[in-house]
């Protein structure tokens, strides 16, 4: 069992900042490529920003520049630090893990955590 847990959602102002955190707890091996997803009702869900194990790192162009995504692999968690946030940045941040749940390569699975709330002001 993998458990995917998001925080640091919330209400901010136009021009301001939030940082996300997503900590996996569970049972696994190790966790491959984690990264942040968007979505608004009515709307696809978009992906946000990725990074690998290694910490290569890719975002969507919407948020280049003003988002930055990284992890402690030592605690199993990734972070979304969203700077200048505007309207458009509303919307639920959902948390995704590439996890390996046990020493064979095709226990790899994708996992998803249940959503935090970003709302931005303008």
């Amino acid at each position: 069992q993998v458990q995917l847990v998001e925080s640091g959602g919330g209400l901010v102002q136009a021009g301001g900042s939030l940082r996300l955190s997503c900590a996996a707890s569970g049972s696994f091996f190790s966790i491959n490529d984690m990264g942040w997803a968007r979505e608004v009702p009515g709307k696809q869900r978009e992906l946000v920003a990725t990074i690998t194990s290694g910490g290569s790192t890719n975002y969507a162009d919407s948020v280049k520049g003003r988002f930055t995504i990284s992890r402690d692999n030592a605690k199993n968690t990734v972070y979304l630090q969203m700077n200048t946030l505007n309207s458009e940045d509303t919307a639920v941040y959902y948390c995704n893990a590439e996890v390996r749940r046990t020493w064979s390569r095709d226990s790899v699975r994708n996992y998803w955590g249940q959503g935090t709330q970003v709302t931005v002001s303008s």
